[in-house]
């Protein structure tokens, strides 16, 4: 055995040293040398309504199974429930050793041991926090609290919370120059960027978002820029990453304007932007600006994360409970892998997983002759990966542009009900909308209304219901079926139907 892992060890020391030419995945530096990827790595999958975290190996683009933080509904409607609610959000300490998982509907941070699976410890904050990410230097963990008005500063330790940084309601995520200097804090309510200096929590500068909701940051490796998303008006913004922080370009992107990150390659330095509402990946340069490509991906892309060489970077599909795996320098899809339910952050982590392997077909093995300590803590996906999916297109002939564009629905499997997700598209901006049920397939009929809403200036939304929907528009005798549709007005008034549920 002894040999064996002297061997495996050197195998794997060559490997890393064999680094290609570039340098400095987000977060990291650019000078930082990139890391090959291998079975050593692990891509991450916060999933929202199976309450899990998808592991994931990414050499073979594998699902090694889930890490299990909560139950789905109605389990968790029990005032005695422990669990955890909505996992969402995801970083990881500078060590790859430790993942902060950030749930939304039990206020939690959940740190997880990456090389066991193991849950450490849960830290619970303020109201609806968003996302939790490590200092570079390891010491603090910030997390945004979106449903107050502060970010909670943890220490890396103890976990425990030290202090907090007041900011205007809704912060809603963090990122941090490469250099440890400044953390950037983008705002889900109101429209500013703040600017806050790591040595003293000091705010010192201001950034103004073109509109109020940005879900995601982030900040190039070679500490010059700062990119964010702005998925109310589905935009992504440019800043200086250095005083005095002068915009430098606001982009169109698309409805449901998800997530953005920084890729770094041969070809130079890109953004990766998830464009939730037209199921695409665009691709930027940084120096100009100029899109370079869009990458057709499944429905509704949202979480984003490079592999520690830039070679590939990771999505998650919301509608479609995939991760998919693209190769940057092709900018093509390479796999797609089924993983839990709704996935929303995604991170990839190098060298999370301190083993080795003789071959990828052997299990892990760690150096203490521990086997297999790969799927330690992990469960198989069982119920997190029962989903039910189908389209809403406008009502009466479905053109070509209208169907990349339509609205897609899931319906996520709790046991006898279902949460269902509508990325809704293809409406008018700032108007009132129902979801509803029609007794005719053509939406025809008397309208029974099951969730109401208002689209976003982008004429988008993401709409939620629970209970056997199912049961009902897909299960039912043809008497007693009904089929889902949008139509203006509210739960009182309703109009004609606007969109249908597709064949």
């Amino acid at each position: 055995m002894r040999r064996f892992l002297m061997l495996a060890t050197s195998v794997v020391t060559l490997s890393l040293t064999a680094a290609p030419g570039w340098s400095g995945q987000a977060p990291g530096l650019a000078s930082t040398p990139d890391i090959p990827v291998s079975h050593h790595d692990r891509v991450y999958a916060a999933e929202q309504f199976s309450n899990t975290v998808s592991v994931i190996d990414p050499a073979d683009n594998k699902l090694l199974g889930v890490i299990r933080l909560g139950a789905p509904s109605p389990a968790n409607f029990s005032p005695l429930y422990k669990g955890q609610l909505l996992v969402h959000g995801m970083g990881y300490s500078p060590d790859h050793r430790t993942l902060a998982v950030v749930s939304i509907g039990s206020n939690s941070v959940t740190f997880i041991d990456t090389a066991t699976n193991a849950v450490k410890h849960t830290t619970y904050v303020g109201r609806s926090p968003h996302e939790a990410f490590f200092t570079p230097d390891g010491k603090e963990v910030w997390v945004t609290v979106r449903g107050e008005n502060y970010v909670s500063v943890l220490d890396a330790t103890t976990y425990s919370e030290k202090t907090r940084i007041a900011l205007p309601n809704g912060p809603g995520m963090q990122i941090f120059s490469p250099d440890g200097k400044y953390g950037y804090v983008c705002s889900s309510f109101n429209p500013e960027v703040d600017i806050i200096s790591l040595a003293d929590h000091a705010i010192v500068g201001k950034v103004v978002q073109a509109s109020p909701f940005c879900p995601d940051i982030a900040a190039t490796p070679d500490g010059s820029q700062v990119w964010f998303t702005l998925k109310d008006t589905g935009k992504v913004e440019v800043f200086d990453a250095r005083p005095p922080f002068t915009v430098l370009k606001i982009m169109d992107t698309g409805p449901i304007t998800n997530h953005v990150n920084i890729v770094r390659n041969a070809n130079g330095q890109f953004a990766y932007v998830t464009i939730g509402g037209l199921n695409e990946i665009q691709v930027y340069r940084t120096d100009d600006f100029t899109k370079v490509a869009t990458i057709p991906v499944g429905k509704l892309p949202h979480g984003i994360w490079p592999s520690g060489d830039g070679s590939r970077v990771y999505v998650g599909l919301e509608n479609d409970d995939q991760i998919t795996a693209i190769d940057t320098l092709a900018n093509r899809v390479i796999a797609n892998i089924p993983i839990g339910q709704a996935p929303q952050a995604v991170a990839y982590v190098p060298n999370a997983m301190p083993g080795a392997r003789a071959s990828g077909n052997e299990p892990m093995t760690v150096l203490d002759g521990t086997a297999n300590p790969e799927t330690d803590n992990l469960q198989q996906l069982g119920l997190a990966g029962e989903v039910a999916h189908f389209t809403m297109a406008p009502a009466g002939a479905i053109t070509p542009s209208a169907a990349k564009s339509s609205t897609s629905v899931s319906l996520f499997d709790q046991g006898l009900s279902q949460v269902l997700q509508a990325a809704v598209t293809g409406l008018e901006p700032r108007h009132s909308y129902v979801l509803a049920f029609a007794p005719k397939a053509n939406g025809s009929g008397n309208l029974e209304p099951i969730a109401s809403f208002m689209t976003n200036p982008s004429g988008a939304a993401i709409v939620n219901a629970l209970g056997p929907i199912r049961q009902i528009v897909q299960g039912a005798a043809p008497d007693s079926r009904r089929y889902l549709v949008i139509a203006p007005g509210s739960t009182i008034e309703v109009g004609k139907a606007v969109q249908v549920q597709a064949p």
